[in-house]
């Protein structure tokens, strides 16, 4: 199977996985099952058919309603099938077909998942936090990373995170934390910094943007995680290639 098949397979899967991140997304926090039952529709109740649920394609085709009731469905299960397909094939255009990019979806579709949680709640479930932690660390044997880098990268991604939960009390969640050592946990701890500075940035111009365009203050809580899954995403697609960056545009010049 060629390069171009598996990414093609990739973006395909990748919508189906995405199908499947919607109904924990709507789920988890409600502590419902992501099991049983099958999807219905939330106004009817009907179950939705099988060609009702296709991936990306049903929602377009039924326009974003109910075939029984007319409700309409929101235009963002289409849109996390979208992401997630495309993350999908961009995880596997990146690192190959093959058991690092195995591990780094793992990574990824939670993140997805925790993105989505976390801008409806608020919250980060311990599901995907805690579990993604408990997964890095089991699958590090695995990874390139190894199971002392995973430790590492657990420990400098949520260590920083709980310092500065203690320097600025009400600052940084304990969600936001069990993530941040989840994402070390996975990508180690170089890349672990990436995405630490990644994700302050980004959340840095989004609130400063806030505060400019739509009024908020200081104290209207914005929620991190979707930062978090930016900076992880960004850092295992790119990572390598902006620490390489960083030491020969930046360190480089300054050795002389």
């Amino acid at each position: 199977m060629t390069a171009m098949w598996w990414e093609i397979a990739a973006f395909i899967g990748g919508a189906c996985i995405g199908s499947f991140l919607n109904v924990v997304i709507h789920r988890t926090p409600r502590r419902l099952s992501v099991i049983a039952p099958g999807s219905r529709c939330p106004e009817c109740g009907m179950p939705v058919r099988w060609y009702d649920n296709i991936p990306l394609i049903s929602w377009f085709i039924l326009l974003g309603h109910c075939r029984d009731c007319g409700a309409p469905f929101s235009i963002r299960y289409a849109l996390v099938e979208l992401v997630t397909a495309i993350l999908t094939w961009g995880v596997v255009h990146v690192h190959g077909a093959g058991i690092e990019s195995a591990l780094y979806l793992l990574l990824t579709w939670g993140l997805i998942a925790a993105t989505f949680i976390d801008l409806d709640h608020q919250i980060i479930p311990d599901e995907i936090s805690v579990g993604g932690a408990v997964l890095g660390l089991a699958v590090s044997f695995l990874s390139p990373v190894g199971f002392t880098g995973a430790l590492a990268g657990m420990a400098v991604g949520g260590g920083i995170f709980f310092a500065l939960a203690i320097l600025y009390p009400g600052g940084m969640g304990g969600g936001d934390i069990k993530l941040m050592g989840a994402i070390g946990a996975f990508l180690g701890w170089k890349l672990a910094l990436v995405t630490i500075i990644i994700s302050s940035v980004t959340g840095a111009v989004v609130g400063g943007l806030s505060m400019l365009f739509f009024g908020k203050g200081r104290k209207d809580r914005i929620p991190f995680g979707p930062f978090l899954a930016l900076g992880g995403v960004a850092a295992l697609l790119f990572g390598d290639g902006l620490i390489a960056w960083y030491f020969a545009r930046v360190i480089g010049p300054m050795a002389y």
